[in-house]
């Protein structure tokens, strides 16, 4: 699976590219990861300088020569501009199970574009990694990335209590997951 990841494969979908992020994303990683109402429900602190935003790109970069970052990159196509990110941000072999995280621009919010990335990175995760199971968690609070997870198919298994520490405080998480014989259902 490393060696995959290595290599990681580029997708499309109706409006987006998703691809491997590059140095001259830059400036449209800052536009949204400096913007407080986008980072307000992820784990990471909102980006105050472009040093910020390229400290995570060179991590990205590195996680992808040593392939231990699956993580793509959302370009819309209407404007080629990046636009967010979805990745696997644990993959265990072993159990066949990874978790999906995302992040999207706020001029995005609502249009369908971070279903259609979840759905495209689930398809290949059951597909082609045989997955047995896909889940994602977020902040309690976070009602658009839940309506994302509901409408990929995902189920509400529940709420881990005080699961992150981010920001200074505990943070209780819902978890969603969708299982391989679920997904082959649809």
């Amino acid at each position: 699976m490393r060696e995959l990841m290595k290599g990681l494969p580029h997708f499309e979908t109706k409006h987006l590219y998703l691809r491997k992020i590059n140095e001259e994303d830059l400036s449209d990683m800052f536009e949204y990861g400096s913007n407080a109402n986008v980072s307000k429900h992820v784990s990471w602190e909102t980006h105050q300088s472009l040093a910020d935003t390229r400290t995570f790109l060179e991590m990205i970069l590195e996680g992808y020569q040593q392939g231990t970052k699956a993580l793509w990159g959302l370009e819309l196509k209407s404007t080629g501009k990046l636009v967010g990110t979805i990745d696997f941000v644990t993959i265990q072999e072993r159990h066949r199970k990874a978790e999906i995280g995302y992040v999207l621009s706020e001029k995005c919010w609502g249009k369908g574009y971070m279903r259609e990335a979840a759905e495209r990175i689930m398809a290949f995760g059951f597909e082609q990694l045989q997955l047995e199971r896909i889940q994602a968690r977020c902040f309690v609070e976070n009602q658009g990335s839940e309506r994302v997870m509901e409408k990929v198919g995902m189920s509400f298994e529940g709420i881990m209590r005080n699961a992150m520490f981010a920001k200074g405080k505990f943070h209780d998480l819902k978890m969603y997951a969708i299982v391989s014989g679920d997904y082959f259902s649809k």
